[in-house]
């Protein structure tokens, strides 16, 4: 597994450490992207955000996406371009992202360990 972003700065003269990490992809969501944006030649990757629905109160959103936005983190893994919208941010960090396949479905799979409960289904989840 690596990280989308290990952004790390150490100042030894200050003793500072400043650590962000976003979100973590297995080499099966590389893949799977690649291979969806492939046939996309018109956007430059996708953007991961959350939106406020079902019943316990955020599901995810995953966009194919033309440009960065203003306020949109960019993390890069093996040539592939994730931006992670603004709300999102402390909502993912440390969020590893797998893509999961099965007989019967497919699917991207959020393992978020800021999560404090979920919905039934497992559709939306709460921080």
């Amino acid at each position: 597994m690596q990280a989308l972003i290990a952004n790390i700065q150490i100042s030894n003269k200050k003793n500072q450490i400043h650590m962000y990490s976003f979100v973590f992809q297995t080499p099966s969501a590389v893949q799977k992207i690649k291979e969806l944006l492939k046939d996309k030649p018109d956007h430059v990757g996708v953007k991961v955000g959350v939106r406020t629905r079902g019943c316990n109160g955020l599901s995810y959103t995953l966009e194919y996406t033309k440009s960065k936005g203003d306020s949109d983190e960019e993390v890069v893994q093996d040539g592939v371009r994730v931006f992670i919208e603004k709300k999102a941010q402390l909502t993912l960090l440390g969020t590893e992202m797998d893509y999961v396949e099965d007989k019967l479905s497919s699917e991207f799979v959020f393992n978020n360990p800021n999560i404090k409960g979920t919905c039934g289904c497992g559709e939306s989840f709460n921080i």
